[in-house]
């Protein structure tokens, strides 16, 4: 849950804010980025339109991403409370920011160009976000309802 909230969230900031902050593109661009993933770099000739079959493989690749990063984010933060979640997940959304755009563009080398602040910026929010979710929704086991059969 925390990483599909989380997703969404830097989704968002990812289409709309970082064309703000760069001052170039528009979201079917940042779209485009991320579908060119699976599509390869052909993906961002022009024009820089919106089609429904790039926004869903976008989609596809970013929330793919997103869950494996939560995954490791609650794997890495798990029992640290909410400040640990919030503050840890941060900077682990930096870490992932670091690993996705300065060793993955090793088979990614046209997502270099997205080595910005600005995409830093949405990492640490998407990592902060899952790391507090997951905190908030995580039940320690005296939390939690017993089972019928337990003891």
């Amino acid at each position: 849950m925390a990483s599909l909230v989380a997703g969404a969230v830097s989704y968002l900031a990812f289409l709309f804010l970082v064309p703000k902050i760069i001052g170039a593109g528009n979201a079917a661009i940042m779209a485009r980025y991320l579908a060119s993933v699976l599509l390869g770099p052909a993906a961002l000739a022009p024009p820089a339109t919106f089609e429904m079959p790039v926004f869903f493989l976008s989609l596809l690749v970013h929330f793919t991403l997103a869950l494996i990063e939560g995954l490791a984010i609650a794997f890495v933060l798990h029992r640290w409370g909410l400040f640990v979640g919030i503050l840890g997940g941060a900077i682990l959304g930096l870490f992932l920011f670091l690993i996705n755009f300065y060793s993955l563009t090793v088979l990614w080398p046209h997502m270099f160009a997205l080595a910005h602040e600005s995409v830093a910026l949405v990492h640490v929010v998407f990592g902060a976000t899952a790391g507090g979710i997951y905190e908030l929704l995580e039940l320690e086991p005296e939390e939690r309802l017993p089972v019928a059969g337990e003891a």
